[in-house]
């Protein structure tokens, strides 16, 4: 197992509820929707998924504070994107699809067809929903952009309560279907 001493975790506030945050000494690593009482312990069962063991303690450290400041800028709308470094623990595949993702702009939206063919994986739609289902920076990874291919709000780890928020607040969610 990979030893990691120490994971900071934070609770911070937003207009759809807390959110909370965990960054290790490389960058933000989970961001959770709930208070810290509640995604603590999804935190420690992530990392140790990743065969990653650590404490994972209650600190604002600085990249929290820029992670809180940056999120805060976005739901005033001050902020159409972020420039946090990221700790992500996933697949090869499960990081190239979200690095896909993180393209997607500010009030856009793309199909899970879309991303796949933008990787070079034209067949892998499900795959693509499975890698994006286990993205573990919702909001920063913007996720919440990726739609059915016939404009529908499908699938969202934070509830679709939460995705179509999101969508509402970026002006994407016009054209969109339930």
């Amino acid at each position: 197992m990979t030893l990691r001493p120490l994971i900071a975790a934070s609770e911070i506030s937003t207009p759809i509820g807390p959110i909370s945050l965990a960054t290790s000494e490389k960058g933000i690593c989970f961001v959770e929707f709930g208070s810290l009482q509640t995604t603590r312990p999804i935190f420690i069962t992530k990392l140790k998924r990743h065969h990653v063991v650590a404490e994972v303690r209650e600190d604002r450290g600085p990249l929290i504070e820029a992670a809180e400041k940056q999120i805060s800028d976005y739901f005033t709308g001050v902020r159409k994107g972020f420039d946090l470094p990221l700790d992500l623990f996933g697949t090869a595949f499960q990081k190239l699809v979200w690095h896909e993702v993180e393209k997607i702009p500010y009030g856009s939206t793309a199909s899970y067809k879309q991303i796949a063919i933008n990787i070079g994986a034209p067949r892998a739609v499900r795959a693509i929903g499975g890698a994006n289902n286990k993205n573990p920076i919702p909001i920063i990874i913007p996720c919440h952009r990726v739609i059915g291919s016939n404009g529908a709000m499908v699938g969202y780890g934070g509830g679709l309560d939460k995705k179509e928020a999101l969508l509402k607040h970026e002006g994407a969610l016009k054209t969109l279907t339930s």
